[in-house]
């Protein structure tokens, strides 16, 4: 029963949103050049399906790719910060000061330094847009552990790395997690980012733009839609990893 409602729950959530979106352009008579409606999409799709298969694997695996160097140099650069206050100190300025900029300010400066180097162009913007809050959670998540428990197992005899390992790391997974849920939907945000921008781009970025050049409305809405489905599609992915990993994190509800 609870895992019928928490796939019937979200299905249902999608529903009520479509119908809320198809009755809003109905009752305000709006041509599909204006707002599109979710009956307009489906011909969207069919007719521009080998295309969004296409597209869709050109952003899924440069915006995954960019999400994995974030977990890395982000869970490096948390670890960093974690252990040792003068490294804090020294760089969460700096990564915050970075993380203030408007990110879409970066894609032409990225775009002259690396020149024609599309893919690593949309790599690195995912991974900048992203390793923030996984460095800065894996930070607060070890430098907030309790000293008690360093203290016993040091005088256990236990190494560093036993101590990572047992009491540091298992503290920090619920933090890295949550921060993944944010970083997911913030690379596909850099990826788009130098798909549209991108005088050669390609990916749904690139095929959005298409449709804004040509007047294609319903195309628009139709890779917006798209962009959608593989947030989700990573963002749940991201949750099974937890369960995996970090579920005895999750406290029951009532």
């Amino acid at each position: 029963m609870e895992t019928l409602q928490k796939i019937a729950v979200p299905l249902i959530a999608v529903a009520l949103f479509l119908l809320a979106w198809e009755a809003l352009v109905w009752v305000n008579d709006w041509p599909n050049y204006k707002m599109a409606s979710p009956s307009d999409l489906p011909p969207a799709f069919w007719r521009f399906r080998w295309l969004f298969l296409e597209m869709g694997w050109q952003t899924l695996w440069r915006t995954v790719l960019g999400l994995a160097l974030a977990v890395v140099f982000g869970t490096l650069i948390g670890m960093i910060m974690g252990f040792s206050r003068i490294a804090r100190d020294g760089l969460y300025p700096l990564l915050v000061g970075f993380n203030a900029i408007p990110k879409a300010t970066l894609v032409p400066v990225i775009a002259l330094i690396f020149i024609g180097q599309h893919d690593f162009n949309t790599v690195l913007m995912a991974f900048l847009i992203s390793f923030f809050p996984i460095a800065v959670s894996v930070g607060i998540g070890l430098s907030t552990l309790e000293p008690e428990y360093r203290d016993i197992l040091r005088s256990l005899g236990a190494s560093r790395l036993t101590i990572f390992r047992k009491i540091a790391l298992p503290k920090t997974l619920p933090e890295f997690f949550g921060a993944l849920k944010v970083s997911v939907t913030l690379a596909f945000i850099g990826t788009n980012l130098v798909e549209i921008v991108s005088p050669h781009g390609r990916g749904l970025g690139a095929l959005f733009k298409s449709g804004e050049t040509n007047g294609d409305y319903p195309l628009m809405f139709a890779v917006l839609i798209a962009l959608a489905v593989l947030g989700i599609v990573l963002y749940y992915a991201v949750l099974v990893l937890e369960r995996i990993f970090a579920g005895w994190a999750e406290r029951p509800q009532s």
